[in-house]
């Protein structure tokens, strides 16, 4: 059993690492407090072929796994959580969908685009009232012609405001429950009736652009249905195995960066003749922050793996989504408190991580239910 990256896999974390440490990390604080999506960024991420790292390259994608995929979320996470949570909601939700269920022509047409960083992907699923339930939807799409018609309402979608199309779930059988939604590509840009309503101001996030999107009227041509009619709710839950470990992976980073910083400032600071890191009390939390970054990390790469080889991920990637997450806020928590005073200010980044980490115990599906998701996969 081999715990060390392929070789390949290495290079591009090296080479993704360089250009967060010398590109975003610099920045990261002033686009949190500027509520500034990024766009920069993501032009340069496209420039480095790692917006489409699990797209396959006849498509405009690098050819590249989903362990690649979560060690370049990771990295980002290290040391931005906005950039890291617009990526993956890019590639995982927006873009990856596509490649799993579309025919050539949707391929041609909407993916390359996207695989290639020429634009941006959104996912649109969650609604007002849904909640865990993201299955009780209102959004209809109704078959006139050779269009469908769409309208509804839906809620907290990264990206919408900057993507180039969106993937919308919409019920197209109210009386077929699970197997009445279908998944439909819109055009935010030309399709009349699409609207941004709101764009939220979060406790953390927000150089992540998080948005309510309005569907009125919205007439699509019927070749942007992705599938057929009734399959949107297994490329939901096909689609979400994938978002756990894009999640498990920024937690990861979140954890890893709020670690470094801890660790950094500890063997820096001196407190009565001595580095904090000698005090007992400061070296107990900071190995205990390495054996939580380290489950975490072995968790994702675990899922990660098993995604590529086919396996079944449900039981694994909700665990790593449900560890790394929680081992994301508990290790900022302490790297808050490790930098004492100072951590509490935005000169320093845990208090940056530690307010970007509660969304991971939220987003593609709160703790609660990974914990149900779990016991379902045990036979509880």
């Amino acid at each position: 059993m081999d715990f060390d990256l392929p070789t390949e896999h290495q290079m591009i974390q090296e080479e993704v690492r360089r250009f967060c440490d010398e590109e975003i990390e610099p920045i990261a604080q002033d686009i949190e407090d500027e509520h500034r999506f990024p766009q920069e960024i993501f032009d340069q991420l496209a420039d480095l072929d790692v917006m489409g790292v699990p797209i396959d390259e006849e498509y405009g994608g690098l050819g590249g796994d989903t362990l690649m995929y979560a060690v370049v979320a990771e990295e980002l996470g290290r040391v931005s959580g906005s950039v890291a949570l617009s990526y993956v909601a890019h590639t995982s939700l927006g873009t990856k969908p596509l490649d799993l269920f579309g025919t050539p022509e949707q391929k041609e047409e909407w993916l390359e685009p996207l695989a290639s960083g020429e634009g941006m992907g959104a996912w649109a699923l969650t609604e007002p009232g849904s909640g865990s339930d993201a299955s009780d939807m209102d959004t209809m799409a109704v078959k006139d012609g050779d269009e469908y018609v769409l309208n509804g309402t839906k809620q907290f979608i990264t990206n919408a405001n900057v993507a180039n199309s969106v993937l919308v779930k919409a019920v197209t059988d109210p009386g077929a429950g699970y197997d009445g939604i279908s998944t439909f590509i819109v055009d935010p840009e030309n399709d009349d009736g699409f609207s941004v309503s709101t764009v939220w101001d979060k406790m953390g996030l927000n150089a992540s652009p998080t948005c309510e999107i309005q569907l009125d009227d919205v007439r699509i041509p019927e070749d942007r249905l992705l599938g057929k009619e009734g399959e949107g709710w297994k490329q939901t839950m096909k689609t979400l195995d994938g978002g756990r470990i894009s999640i498990a992976a920024i937690s990861t980073g979140l954890a890893q960066g709020a670690y470094e910083a801890a660790k950094s400032y500890s063997k820096e600071r001196e407190q009565f003749g001595q580095p904090i890191s000698k005090f007992d009390a400061i070296r107990d939390k900071i190995v205990h922050m390495e054996r939580q970054v380290e489950r975490a990390r072995l968790l994702t790469h675990k899922s990660a793996w098993q995604y590529d080889q086919g396996e079944s991920v449900t039981k694994s990637s909700s665990l790593a989504k449900l560890d790394a997450s929680e081992a994301a806020r508990k290790v900022a928590e302490e790297a808050v408190q490790v930098l004492g005073g100072y951590g509490y200010t935005e000169d320093f980044s845990p208090q940056r991580f530690m307010r970007d980490a509660k969304l991971m115990e939220i987003g593609e599906g709160t703790s609660e239910i990974q914990h149900l998701v779990i016991g379902r996969e045990l036979g509880l």
